[in-house]
């Protein structure tokens, strides 16, 4: 009878499962119209009619798809998510052969910035694809200029500390724009729908004003926020200023800062001189020159000694046209009012590669060296630069992060950098998992068991090993890289059930599918009847319930689910049901 029980509960269970996945499915798309694909078979004047009655019943904004739908009866008209349950709910149903939503699809990868398109730099360095793996999260970067004001377009973005060395107080506000565009390109606040992008944005910017409103300042000053920053957490540094000669105290604040672990990002200079100006000439320090919107040079920039990569630094060619510059938020000096502006310049092109050199400081490449390594390693070559425009070649943000993914040891995963920080996040190879969550899974599914299994088997083997597939898996081996061989088999070893399916589509999202009770209920309906593997479906069960149950609390990111509250449900009703059958299998 209890068995008869377990199976009918199993069915129910999944049933259940497979239709909250239908109710919630189409829920988190958007959409502001719907789609009645009429019959076929309906005649010309049969459509009318119908048509007719939508019209006066519903909207009357509802026409013909295209002239190419015709043949296929398929129509379109306004309405959003209470409307379309309406015709659900009708007997449009009998001229029908389907009546959806007409979904809006957008680029991936690409923010809803209103001005982002007007980037022409971002284009420029692939930033896109680098943004599949990170944004910078967890890297400071200390913009040492005339100070960085939190205009519209920065309000989204973090700051720490600051200090204004001019004036000798905290407040480290901008009253040039010069910094503060400066900052934009590196962290402006994106995906906020205002305004434009930064390269890093989940970076966090430390202003430090040297620079004075006239836009000059003294060497002093410069070596002070660099020493400044370098003792208040800083990880990259960008210096979009030059001039003057060489300093023994600049170089010593470099060489202290480098051996502090800070990348250190300086613009070559404006002058068309055949040298890179100082600071960027140091040792230590990433000398960037400029080139414009079709990849030449731009006709300020210098080049020759000392350049090390170019970047975006744009050129404009009249007051009129503007658009070949760099766009940012700034502040329009006069006023102090928040202004959308193109700049150009070395000083534009420099935080491009503090931006990157964020990028991949984030994936967990700490010295400088290394990082300005990658940073020239996955540069774009251009072969025909006798005079060195371009030093190691133009800034590529996708090279650089692919290859700083690489940039790991066989046993990265061995490091004290994994464990130090319980609750930090963790990057292998572009996927990230949370270790303490990893740990508080597994934790919560031995408590499943101890809780809820009365008579544990003698040989629990087979029990342990389920709890570990199902809640957090063998996560440590998608840790392991190996140079050249694919690194999906690895991952896919690593992956717990919830994750399974989402590995196989290349996601790091849960996907419905296997985030679900599904693969319990086909576990435990294979293996109930044998005496050592039911243990390890029960296991896996009640692993399963405990990855669904922390991620529906602290993690509910899904695959077209999202992270809104029926993503939460889905996985916290699923952690239920798979609660509930690893209960009833466990006193079987």
């Amino acid at each position: 009878m209890r068995r008869l029980l377990l199976i009918g509960l199993c069915v129910f269970s999944f049933l259940l499962s497979v239709l909250s996945f239908q109710a919630f499915a189409t829920e988190p798309g958007t959409f502001d119209s719907i789609i009645l694909d009429f019959r076929e078979s309906l005649t010309s004047e049969e459509l009318s009619s119908e048509l007719s009655e939508l019209k006066s019943g519903y909207s009357s904004d509802i026409r013909l798809n295209s002239e190419f739908s015709q043949a296929d009866h398929v129509f379109v008209m306004k309405g959003d998510a209470a409307l379309l349950r309406k015709l659900k709910n009708s007997d449009i149903g009998k001229y029908t052969e389907f009546v959806e939503p007409n979904y809006i699809y957008k680029t991936t990868g690409k923010p809803n910035d209103p001005d982002y398109d007007k980037q022409w730099n971002f284009q420029s360095i692939n930033i896109e694809e680098s943004w599949k793996h990170t944004r910078g999260k967890g890297t400071v970067v200390a913009v040492i200029d005339t100070g960085v004001s939190q205009v519209l377009d920065l309000k989204e973005t973090q700051f720490v500390e600051g200090y204004d060395f001019v004036n000798d107080r905290s407040d480290a506000s901008d009253d040039n724009g010069h910094g503060t565009h400066v900052a934009g390109t590196i962290a402006q606040s994106t995906n906020n729908r205002y305004g434009v992008a930064g390269v890093a944005y989940e970076a966090s910017i430390m202003p430090l004003k040297v620079l004075a409103a006239w836009g000059g300042g003294t060497t002093a000053d410069i070596a002070e926020a660099i020493r400044w920053a370098a003792d208040h957490g800083a990880h990259v540094i960008n210096m979009s200023l030059g001039g003057g000669g060489e300093s023994q105290l600049m170089r010593e604040a470099i060489e202290y800062a480098h051996s502090k672990k800070v990348t250190i990002v300086a613009a070559a200079g404006n002058s068309r001189r055949s040298v890179a100006e100082f600071p960027a000439r140091y040792p230590h320090v990433i000398a960037v020159s400029a080139y414009d919107s079709t990849t030449k040079k731009a006709p300020y920039s210098n080049y020759g000694t000392g350049i090390d990569i170019a970047a975006p630094g744009g050129s404009i060619q009249s007051s009129a046209n503007k658009s070949g510059g760099i766009l940012q938020n700034t502040i329009n000096p006069a006023t102090g009012e928040s202004v959308l502006e193109y700049f150009q310049g070395t000083s534009m092109a420099a935080p491009h590669v503090a931006g990157v050199a964020a990028l991949v400081h984030s994936l967990g490449t700490q010295d400088p060296d290394r990082i300005e390594g990658i940073l020239k390693k996955s540069a774009i070559a251009v072969q025909d630069d006798p005079q060195n425009f371009y030093g190691s070649g133009r800034l590529d943000a996708k090279g650089a992060v692919n290859l700083a993914l690489k940039d790991r040891p066989f046993f990265w995963w061995l490091s004290p950098k994994l464990w130090s920080g319980f609750f930090s996040r963790i990057w292998f190879d572009g996927s990230a998992f949370n270790l303490g969550l990893k740990l508080l899974m597994f934790g919560v599914a031995i408590a499943f068991s101890q809780v809820f299994i009365a008579q544990m088997p003698r040989n629990r083997a087979s029990l342990y090993w389920g709890l570990v597939l199902g809640s957090c898996g063998l996560f440590f081996l998608r840790g392991i890289f190996i140079t050249n061989l694919p690194q999906f088999p690895l991952r896919l070893a690593g992956s717990s059930i919830p994750e399974l399916v989402g590995t196989i589509l290349n996601s790091n999202l849960l996907n419905p599918i296997s985030a679900s009770v599904l693969i319990p209920f086909l576990l435990l309906a294979g293996l109930l009847g044998h005496p050592s593997l039911k243990w390890f479906a029960i296991g896996c069960t009640f692993g399963v319930a405990a990855c669904l149950a922390v991620s529906a609390v602290f993690l509910p990111e899904m695959q077209w689910l999202g992270s809104s509250a029926i993503a939460r449900g889905y996985l916290g009703v699923n952690a239920l049901l798979s609660l509930g059958l690893g209960l009833l299998a466990a006193r079987e």
